[in-house]
């Protein structure tokens, strides 16, 4: 059984449809990734399968248990963070005033100082600065912070939009590294990235979303190979 499975889902804004029929499922232990153009319905995805936004049809399942219309907190408190677009830190608060927001939760409250302490042995950088504010921070410290926030949730399945957005090649390469290592450690991870060729690098299975409609599925070994992804997503 899927660890996390979406049912042909319908998604509108207003009058305009933005997905249409979407369906894909992830495994425990999968890095799975969604990639397509700008505008193709990939943040929407997220969202809807966070419950951000209503579906009109469809359905998602996690775990076996269908999450469909539940509110995000308690989505959460299964086991899904989200780390959005654009990181949505604190700018005025500090690194561990950040991370400790980050354990809102009932079930990890108990465990926010060692949550804690996990979070800086995985990212030394944020242990050097937890008295610094977020919004001094590089743009790839800010990205290290927003994924500590989430693992302070103790999730089981992490979901990141667009992490590598903005950053510079170098430390694109720091983040897949992380996801790496978050996958090593087995978690399950949902990925939306506009690099494409360092998605399909790292995912066990991709998506491609075109107009809001999953229109291709495998293997990201076998995506990267594809002369149609290559064409349309890799340049060549």
């Amino acid at each position: 059984m899927s660890l996390l499975q979406i049912d042909a889902i319908d998604v509108f804004y207003g009058p305009a449809q933005a997905l249409w029929g979407v369906s894909f499922s992830v495994e425990k232990g999968q890095v799975a990734a969604l990639i397509g153009a700008n505008g193709a319905g990939k943040t929407t995805t997220l969202k809807a399968l966070c419950g951000l936004i209503p579906l009109a049809t469809g359905r998602v399942t996690y775990d076996g248990q269908v999450i469909s219309g539940m509110p995000v907190h308690r989505i959460m408190d299964l086991g899904i963070s989200l780390i959005p677009e654009g990181r949505q830190l604190f700018p005025k608060m500090t690194v561990e005033e950040n991370l400790t927001i980050g354990s809102y939760l009932e079930r990890t409250k108990p465990a926010r100082r060692a949550n804690l302490e996990r979070v800086y042995h995985l990212f030394p950088r944020l242990a050097e600065r937890r008295l610094q504010t977020a919004e001094t921070m590089s743009g790839g410290e800010q990205q290290m912070l927003a994924i500590g926030r989430a693992l302070m949730q103790e999730p089981r399945v992490l979901i990141l939009d667009e992490p590598s957005l903005g950053l510079a090649p170098t430390l694109v390469r720091e983040i897949f590294g992380i996801v790496k290592e978050l996958h090593g450690r087995g978690l399950t991870i949902l990925l939306v990235e506009q690099n494409v060729h360092q998605a399909l690098q790292v995912a066990d299975v991709a998506f491609v979303l075109e107009n809001g409609r999953v229109i291709m599925s495998g293997a990201g070994s076998e995506l990267i190979r594809n002369p149609r992804v290559k064409e349309a997503y890799l340049g060549f």
